[in-house]
């Protein structure tokens, strides 16, 4: 039996990844900014802390065989200083504690975003460099994590780097219910032509990539010191997924259109507006957002099929009836 932790472990992915772990009989201990009864209840440990706190994350850590580094600040609109202190300290103090510790092996889910330079990304490769130019706060934190992980690897401290993109599924706190809540009140544009295509990985093919990382990293470790793209058995023309989601629940369709140099450039203007206002409410546009809506952004998943031995276990299809099923139980 291994001690296993799990930084934001309440989260989507996070909880995900513990309730897949329990089914091999593991100790379970999961790090997060609230208490989980429901994971309690199921024989989790929980600890309630912040993970930029040393002296926590070293008590924390004590044992561990094993560290999912989940955690951080997401979205795309918030105070740098907030996702500095999430993502690069936090990411620091969980590395500074596996060391301390003698933990064998950490798993850190970083993004795509980390190379989103601005312009179609199609079928690349980790090979990719990191985007000189991030447009939003989050970006440009998981970038500097995500190489402060990778610099870690040692014959001591294995790391990688698992990069899910539009990670959803039963359960999604994030992804749908937004898109959902902006369809019904007809606040979505198509941005720019509509053809783009993009990855999207189902949250139980993002569980199955830490997995076979961890086993990686505890076994042959072919994959230390990397980071890895996982997704779909193909990527999906963005406009007809959300469309065809629509549909299937009753939701008009979208049809109206907006440049995307205007989208652009109203996502400025309004970044400016809130920035000045002090606004912590996200603008209803940032550039970041215009280019994730009209700009193809895919990727090689051939790394994680060669040294991972990765390949989707849920497909598409089949992840959408799960995922209707659910909407539907849920309301």
């Amino acid at each position: 039996m291994k001690n296993i932790v799990v930084t934001g472990g309440g989260g989507f992915i996070g909880s995900a990844i513990v309730r897949r772990l329990l089914d091999g009989g593991d100790r379970i201990t999961i790090i997060g900014r609230s208490t989980y009864p429901e994971l309690e209840n199921l024989g989790v440990v929980c600890l309630q802390g912040d993970i930029s706190d040393q002296g926590f994350m070293d008590k924390a850590f004590k044992g561990a065989d094993l560290v999912f580094h989940v955690a951080a600040k997401a979205g795309i609109w918030g105070r740098k200083q907030e996702y500095e202190k999430a993502n690069i300290t936090g990411t620091a103090v969980c590395l500074d504690s596996c060391r301390k510790n003698h933990v064998p092996a950490l798993v850190y889910t970083s993004t795509p975003s980390v190379v989103f330079n601005n312009s179609n990304l199609e079928g690349v490769d980790e090979k990719t460099p990191y985007a000189k130019r991030p447009l939003c706060h989050y970006a440009a934190s998981k970038i500097i994590a995500e190489q402060q992980v990778l610099k870690a690897d040692s014959k001591h401290l294995r790391t990688t780097a698992i990069r899910p993109h539009l990670v959803w599924g039963p359960g999604d706190p994030h992804l749908i219910p937004r898109l959902l809540e902006r369809g019904r009140t007809k606040r979505l544009r198509i941005v720019g032509s509509g053809l783009n295509r993009v990855d999207i990985s189902y949250i139980d093919n993002v569980v199955q990539a830490h997995l076979l990382a961890a086993k990686n990293l505890l076994g042959p470790g072919s994959a230390s010191g990397q980071a890895f793209f996982i997704g779909q058995e193909e990527p999906v023309a963005l406009w007809e997924w959300i469309n065809n989601l629509f549909t299937e629940l009753g939701i008009e369709r979208v049809r109206k259109k907006i440049p995307f140099g205007a989208a652009f450039a109203v996502g400025g203007f309004l970044e400016l507006v809130y920035a000045g206002l002090k606004r912590t409410a996200e603008p209803p546009m940032t550039r970041f957002v215009a280019q994730q809506l009209a700009k193809s952004h895919w990727f090689s998943h051939t790394a994680a099929e060669e040294i991972l031995g990765y390949t989707p276990e849920v497909a598409i299809g089949d992840g959408m009836e799960r995922l209707f099923k659910w909407i539907y139980e849920t309301g």
